[in-house]
């Protein structure tokens, strides 16, 4: 009666430690999608700091294109000495007419509101914001760029994933030709030396299995690297669907081009707000000698206020060559905009060519397959009645492996090209 309930103990303290065992194995085991990666990529990608840096830039910019408006005040000093002074040139009797020191000063600051200014802030605050577009819209071609690596480093890991499995039932038909054979040596129809060649093979084919398991491991800690995650060798990754490809083209870097044809646009208008003449209102007060009557020697203090205007004449003269400039930079940007989609319109067409290949080589490669488990299948049966040699169930085994890793290869391929001419597209 206790060795029954000692035994009914042992049997639930094992079951016990399984479940616990099989919730630590859940609760460590991650599930991720190619989706997700890519995400958590351009998350923790170093340069997605740039967006950050030029946010604050074009704050600091258009703080300064509005403090141009304000008004502005200089100081102002001086001291000359000239070769002659003004001087009355006339002379009366019992009259003392003073005559002006060469030696003159002057220290005056100057409050000036420009109201050219006032008209051109508009265009200078919405270059400055497409300027600020265009630097974040080159970040963010260099971003897209992270897609590639990461569907390189995913679909690796998928293939892997499959090769391994694929060692592994390579190891379970070795292993059962090896009990098949066994058979026929207790049968005394064949020799040991048969086994042993089948176990060196099964020891080939787990160093195999252990050669792809340390590369998925390299792969699965790079991909980590990207997700700012730990790597875990139970990580699962999750076969992505295909998707319908398109003959549209939304590449980030066409709005990059789109951007920059703007920015030329802009800039033409404030070059013509350049050779708008410059109208300040302003007010002078200061200390000197002469002051404002030129007449007087002594030092006195002055105020002075009005309207100013200036014209620099010397910007037409480069003005047309300014927009000879533009335009041949904006016609740089068109053509590099029509190279980029017609180098990427031939890209997308081979990878649609390889797609339709991948597809017509899975459909051989599955009959390929079919054909040789049937012929491996027969070979293991002849075995144990001593009609096949150890040597040609070993080469049925492996050709049967070679037409599922063609297999597998073609359709991790199919899937790998499909979301490659994807990121192509810009989808």
């Amino acid at each position: 009666m206790t060795t029954h309930r000692n035994t009914h103990k042992s049997i639930w303290l094992i079951g016990t430690l399984l479940m616990v065992s099989n919730l630590s194995m859940a609760q460590h085991s991650v599930s991720l999608t190619l989706d997700s990666c890519l995400a958590k990529a351009k998350r923790n990608y170093p340069s997605i700091k740039q967006y950050t840096l030029i946010e604050k830039a074009k704050g600091y910019s258009l703080a300064n294109a509005r403090k141009a408006c304000l008004p502005q005040f200089i100081v102002v000093g001086q001291a000359t000495y000239q070769s002659k002074a003004t001087e009355i040139p006339i002379s009366l009797p019992n009259v003392n007419i003073p005559s002006l020191s060469k030696d003159q000063y002057r220290l005056y600051g100057e409050l000036s509101q420009s109201l050219t200014d006032l008209f051109t802030v508009k265009e200078q605050r919405e270059y400055i914001c497409a300027t600020s577009e265009i630097e974040t819209q080159q970040a963010e071609v260099e971003l897209y760029k992270l897609q590639e690596r990461i569907n390189h480093l995913y679909f690796g890991i998928l293939l892997l994933d499959a090769q391994i499995q694929l060692a592994e039932l390579l190891k379970k038909d070795i292993q059962s030709g090896i009990e098949k054979t066994e058979v026929a040596i207790a049968n005394g129809i064949a020799l040991e030396i048969a086994v042993d060649n089948l176990r060196a093979e099964w020891l080939k084919a787990d160093q195999g299995a252990i050669e792809l398991k340390a590369t998925r491991q390299g792969y699965a800690e790079g991909l980590a690297l990207f997700n700012n995650s730990p790597g875990n060798e139970r990580t699962e990754f999750q076969t992505p669907l295909r998707h319908i490809l398109t003959d549209s083209i939304c590449r980030p870097e066409l709005k990059l081009f789109d951007l920059q044809h703007k920015s030329f646009d802009l800039q033409r208008k404030l070059s013509v707000h350049k050779r708008l003449p410059r109208v300040n209102l302003f007010l002078q007060g200061g200390w000197g000698r002469p002051g404002l009557n030129l007449l007087d020697n002594d030092f006195e203090a002055y105020c002075i206020g009005g309207l100013r205007l200036s014209w620099n004449i010397a910007s037409f003269y480069t003005f047309r060559n300014e927009r000879k400039i533009l335009v041949n930079q904006q016609n740089k940007v068109n053509m590099q905009r029509e190279t980029f989609l017609f180098n990427t319109r031939i890209l997308l067409k081979q990878q649609n060519a390889d797609l339709l290949k991948m597809q017509e080589l899975i459909k051989t490669d599955k009959s390929i397959v079919a054909l040789r488990e049937n012929v491996k299948n027969a070979v293991q049966s002849q075995l144990v009645y001593g009609t096949a040699t150890a040597n040609d169930y070993l080469l049925a085994v492996n050709a049967a492996d070679q037409a599922r890793q063609s297999l597998i290869v073609h359709e991790i391929q199919l899937l790998m090209t499909a979301y490659n001419a994807r990121t192509v597209a810009g989808y």
